[in-house]
């Protein structure tokens, strides 16, 4: 079907919605379905009828052209459309590109110590105060659901719940492997090592929508280990959830009380099998899609952070920023999930012209 086809067809239903609506007696249940399709609808057909009265001034303006005394005027007119219609047509077009249903999700953030020691967990704290400056400057929520550190304040493993509208469709660009370049603390000799990190950014789901036999789970309780006072000797508040048909397991130990553990490793299993579910669904498509922006393939290689040069490069759009503070710091960190999410979006463009 071509664009033109689809068009027509989208603003005929848009039409057809409208009227559905205004019928009386519509079922609370259908009127709330029919208003959520209108409503989804209405901004691709108001973008769609601005394109169409710009190309029927288009053409009005070029049979004008015709009569010498508005052969002026039409001039005018055509320079000032030209320009304009493409730029509609591919606003038209990303508004029609398939959305991500996880899209305007909340986001369960990850990050695991990689390869190098103490210093891969002082980047991973480094990376985790990244991602908590950037959700205060997006005025998102953060809340630390798991921090475990070791002895000189590095992070072995945490993770955090972030809150707000659109967050998993910037954050998911987040997931992969970052590499640090940099002279470590704890190095006499002033040479530089490479350590790296692992980002996981996950979907936020309720329990009821992801399909969990509860005989499918093994559930474990036993004493919380590290700091945390004198409860942690006393009580069995930790817990593991083992997801026994997929090997998923998690463990939370953070809260004193065993029922908000569980909630807490609940809230992340559900995340991490949804997430199952999607990579499978991507892998079945892979023939289809050649790149790999978004896939969240947390074995990937996506960024590094060069300290000597104060450059930080990611690999999977060969941008390359010498601005490392303002980067983890939040503050640019913006320009490159930009980049990405243009990226993305021209990809599955190209992927829809060439079909």
């Amino acid at each position: 079907m071509s664009l033109t086809e689809t068009l027509a067809r989208l603003l005929a239903r848009h039409d057809e919605l409208r009227d559905m609506l205004a019928q009386p007696n519509v079922a609370a249940d259908q009127f709330k379905k029919l208003s959520k399709e209108y409503s989804d609808l209405t901004p691709v057909a108001e973008a769609v009828s601005e394109l169409n009265r710009a190309q029927q001034e288009m053409a009005e303006a070029e049979a004008m052209l015709a009569d010498p005394v508005m052969q002026l005027e039409a001039k005018r007119e055509l320079e000032a459309l030209r320009p304009k219609i493409p730029a509609l047509e591919k606003q038209v077009q990303r508004m029609l590109l398939p959305k991500d249903a996880a899209d305007e999700r909340n986001a369960i953030l990850e990050i695991r110590a990689g390869a190098g020691g103490d210093e891969a967990a002082l980047f991973g704290g480094v990376l985790f105060e990244m991602y908590r400056k950037y959700a205060a400057i997006r005025g998102w929520g953060f809340e630390v659901m798991e921090l475990s550190q070791n002895g000189i304040g590095g992070l072995k493993e945490g993770s955090a719940l972030i809150t707000g509208r659109g967050v998993f469709a910037r954050m998911k660009f987040e997931s992969g492997v970052h590499r640090v370049q940099r002279v470590p603390q704890t190095e006499a000799s002033g040479r530089v090592h490479t350590s790296t990190a692992t980002v996981a950014v996950l979907p936020e789901m309720e329990e009821a929508e992801v399909n969990i036999n509860p005989k499918d789970l093994k559930i474990d309780v036993f004493r919380a280990s590290g700091a945390g006072g004198q409860h942690v000797n006393k009580t069995e508040s930790a817990v593991r959830i083992t997801h026994l048909p997929t090997n998923t397991v998690v463990a939370m130990q953070d809260e004193r009380s065993q029922h908000k553990n569980r909630a807490k490793a609940m809230k992340i299993l559900v995340a991490k099998l949804y997430e199952q579910q999607r990579s499978a669904i991507a892998s079945a498509h892979a023939a289809d899609r050649k790149s790999q922006v978004g896939t969240g393939d947390r074995s990937e290689r996506i960024r590094t952070y060069n300290f000597p040069q104060t450059r930080v490069s990611d690999h999977r759009i060969e941008m390359t920023l010498y601005k490392i503070d303002e980067v983890l710091n939040g503050t640019a960190l913006d320009q490159f999930i930009d980049a990405l999410i243009t990226k993305d979006e021209a990809e599955k463009l190209a992927q829809i012209s060439g079909q």
